[in-house]
Formats: C-alpha cells, structure tokens, sequence
C-alpha cells in the first residue's frame, strides 16, 4: 500500500511539472497584459547583413582628426541610399563632423577604434523643423539625424562623441549671467536624434560628451537599445541635460544590457507639455518600455516620468543596478500640464541613491499660459519592489491638491536610509508587503 501512495503521488509531481512546462509563467506588464516575444528577443544584428559597406575614407574623407569633414560623410551616406542602402562605416581613427542625416535602407557602423566626433561650432548644426522639451518647433540638428527610416540600426564596438565642453562650459556661463535661463537659450546639439522611425536597433556603440541630450526616440514604435554606453561627465564640470535616453511618444521599446551615467536623467519619458498639451497632436504617450538588466553611474534618477510627459503607461525596470543615483524612480508632476503616469513597476534593483522615490512639483519653467485652472495630474498602479537599496530618503514626497496618488505598492523592500521617515496619507490607497527600513517593518 505504501509503495501505491508514492507512485501515485510521483505520477501527480510529473503531472503538474508537465502542466508547468506546458503553460510556463507568463511575462507581464504592470497592467497584466502579456508582453510580446518582441521583447525577448536580444539578438544582436550582423551589419554584414544589411548590405554593402561604404567605408568613409574609401569616399574622400581623410584620416585627419583636426579636418571638418561633413560634406565628405554626408556624400557617403547619400552614396549608399543612391545605390539602395548599405552600411556607413566609421573606421579606425577620429573624424569630426557637424550635422549628419541618414536616409531610407542607410545604416551607422563604428568600428572598434573608430570614433566619429561632433563639431564644437553650432554653426554646423542646421535650425530645422524637431522636437524638444516637449515642443515640436525648429532646433538644432543633432551630429546622428535619422527621420522616417525604418529599420535603422547603428551598430559596432566605436564610439560616437558629442564633444561638448564649448557647449557645457557655455551653458554654465549663461546660468552666471541669468540664474533662470531655459535649457533652450544655449545653442547646443544633442548626440542622436532619431524621429518618427520603426524596427530600430542601437546595439554596441559607445555614446559619450553631448553637447544635449545623448540620445532622444520620438514617434517611434518598436526601439531596441542593446548594450550601449552612455556617458557624460557631473565634474569636474558638469555636462548640463545630458540625458542618457529619452523616449518621447514611443511604443514598445526595449533597453537591456546598457551602462548609463550623465549629469541628469539617465531614462527620460517624455511626451509633451503646456496647459493643452492632451490635445496637440504632436504629443503622446509612452507605452510598453522595458528597462532590464542595465547599471546607473551617477544621474539624476535612474527613471523619470517627465518634466515633459501627459501619459506613461506600462513602464517595466527590471534587474538593475543603481549606482550613485540621486533618485531611483522620480515622477514629475508638472502643475501646467495634465499628466497620467499608471501601471509602473520597478523592481528587482540593488545599489545606492540619494531618494528611494521621489514625487514632487515641478515647477520649472511653469507657465499657465492664460489658462484659469490648474491641470490635475494623476499617478497610480505604481510598483516597487524586491528592492535592496541604500539611500538617504525613503519616501521623497511633497505633493500639491492637484497631484493624485493612489494604488501604490511596496513589497519587498530593505532600504538603509538616513531619513526613513514615511507619510502614508498622501497615496490613496498604499500597501507595505514586508518593507523594512533601518531595521523595522514598516506597516
């Protein structure tokens, strides 16, 4: 009888490890939709198979790194899309150039000991129709402009360098001058600027010193940023809104593998400003990103929601390491526009920052522009958890009567924390699951 009861109780076991394997765990977003095998797979794209290689200096650029030489790159560029589409090649060496623009079936190599540098004279950065800040007016061109073009990748283990100690150095000496100046009142150029663009990949490359933002996805659907190196320096002088990735009314993006470390956002969602900012066409929302497996040098939060965003939704950050943060999830509630920031979780993280979370106004370059009321802003469905984290702050909040917090969680948590203090009446409807701070539970 023995032996009968322990073959049918190892009939069951196999029966249920069958089942498991059968219907394996599914992977979901915040919201509990399923996410896609998009997303899972991080296969690296062979640039051999995109088509014949343009290597520049086999098109009159000179191995020179003092020589401007944007004419000559750009002639490249236009003579693989003349010839139906092929791979630019950035060889060995340094080459400078101002503004480049990428068309249909063209496509980015930098090769291991190449490096492609931006020109430190915003005279070669063309004023065009673009979007920043929130605002779709006419910029300056980025050094890497790539607009409706589908299946874009930049690839290789080179470097692409925004060069931008003019740039910083500029910035800093306006800020003397006038204490409230805009980001805008300083002509810089950001690093990449990649617009209204499907079925892109960014894999390898090392992006390092912009001028602005080092990275902005906007219009985009379907963005794969594989094991970049984003980088800017916060000393000994600071590379002012260099923004490691910013995402910009984007759908299904993925970024794995990444370092970042900039003197401010690392990930930015962005997606639109001002008082009527929900009904401009030009704005959006974010939807589908995940962030996993990437470290965070030093920045000014690993993730932020805004300051120039209406709705982000489905935002996952996973397996990641946080060093030297100042905050590790920041959402910025702008008190001039209506923004919603739902189904956000961000979990398995180790590592160190200033803020645990940090949720404040952000009142910046605040401007009603003749609307009567104040936009209300919601955040809610926010997650953290399976968290180990030094900070000084735990709860970093300060919110306004327009700001609405509500369905918050914090499971698993173990934060050592100068600050460990916590106000559960500003979230409508928060939950502590096993939260320690400096020892206690909190409840």
């Amino acid at each position: 009888m023995k032996n009968l009861y322990l073959l049918i109780i190892t009939i069951l076991l196999v029966s249920c490890e069958e089942k498991k394997q059968e219907n394996p765990q599914k992977d979901l977003f915040p919201d509990g939709t399923e996410i896609s095998e998009w997303f899972l797979d991080h296969s690296k794209i062979n640039p051999s198979d995109l088509g014949k290689f343009y290597t520049i200096t086999d098109y009159g650029v000179k191995h020179d790194s003092t020589l401007l030489q944007t004419e000559a790159i750009q002639n490249t560029i236009d003579e693989a899309y003349r010839n139906g589409g092929g791979v630019v090649v950035i060889p060995e060496g340094v080459y400078l150039s101002g503004a480049l623009f990428f068309k249909p079936n063209t496509h980015l190599h930098v090769v291991k000991g190449g490096k492609l540098k931006g020109s430190n004279n915003i005279d070669d950065y063309p004023f065009l129709p673009s979007r920043i800040e929130g605002q779709s007016i006419e910029y300056f061109s980025a050094l890497i402009n790539v607009k409706a073009v589908d299946g874009f990748t930049i690839t290789g283990n080179g470097i692409i360098d925004g060069n931008g100690l003019e740039y910083w150095k500029a910035f800093w000496q306006r800020r003397e001058e006038n204490p409230k100046c805009t980001n805008l009142e300083v002509s810089r150029p950001r690093l990449v600027f990649i617009w209204k663009s499907n079925n892109v990949q960014l894999q390898d490359v090392t992006l390092q010193n912009s001028g602005f933002w080092s990275s902005h996805y906007y219009q985009c659907n379907n963005v794969k940023i594989l094991d970049l190196r984003i980088t800017s320096p916060h000393k000994p002088v600071k590379a002012p809104s260099t923004d490691a990735i910013d995402i910009d009314v984007c759908n299904n993006v993925l970024v794995k593998g990444c370092y970042m470390a900039v003197n401010d956002d690392a990930i930015a969602l962005k997606g639109g400003k001002g008082p009527w900012a929900d009904k401009d066409a030009s704005n959006g929302e974010n939807t589908n990103i995940i962030i996993e497996d990437c470290e965070f040098g030093f920045c000014h939060a690993a993730l932020t929601n805004g300051s120039e965003a209406i709705h982000n939704k489905n935002i996952l950050m996973r397996n990641c390491k946080v060093v030297d943060a100042k905050r590790l999830l920041w959402l910025k509630m702008r008190p001039d526009t209506a923004q919603h920031y739902e189904y956000i979780t961000v979990e398995n993280i180790t590592g160190q920052a200033h803020s645990f979370i940090y949720i404040k106004p952000w009142t910046q370059f605040f401007d009603l522009k003749g609307r009567k009321d104040v936009p209300l802003s919601y955040s809610d469905h926010i997650t953290m958890r399976n968290i180990d984290l030094e900070c000084d702050i735990f709860y970093d909040m300060n919110i306004t009567e327009y700001d609405k917090l509500s369905d918050f969680t914090f499971e698993n948590i173990k934060v050592k924390a100068e600050n460990g203090d916590y106000d559960k009446s500003i979230i409508n409807g928060v939950t502590f699951n096993n939260v320690e701070v400096n020892g206690k539970m909190m409840e």
